[in-house]
């Protein structure tokens, strides 16, 4: 891909602290292409060794909801009270919950 830094594509960067852990988004960068976000996510968001594992995604391709949509978005899931554990009995013996 051709063209100046600013006309590369916006890639969002999620870090994989240790095994286990999920990717947690922490930050944004520019790349001409795939590998390059990749070998800049690296040299930018774990110069001390921090991830075990980095994922980029073009920013184009996330669909996301909007903070503002949120009532309109999530209310349906509020009128399906079969979703909710309260009609269950949890035993005594069963801890944590």
């Amino acid at each position: 891909m051709t063209g100046t830094r600013s006309e590369w594509p916006l890639y969002e960067v999620f870090v994989r602290g240790k095994r286990g852990l999920n990717h947690v988004h922490v930050g944004s960068l520019h790349a001409p292409d795939d590998e390059m976000a990749l070998r800049h996510a690296r040299d930018v968001y774990t110069r001390r060794n921090e991830g075990v594992s980095i994922w980029v995604v073009r920013s184009s391709a996330i669909a996301a909801s909007s903070p503002a949509e949120r009532d309109p978005y999530f209310a349906p899931s509020g009128d399906k009270i079969y979703r909710h554990p309260t009609f269950y009995r949890i035993p005594d013996n069963v801890p944590h919950m």
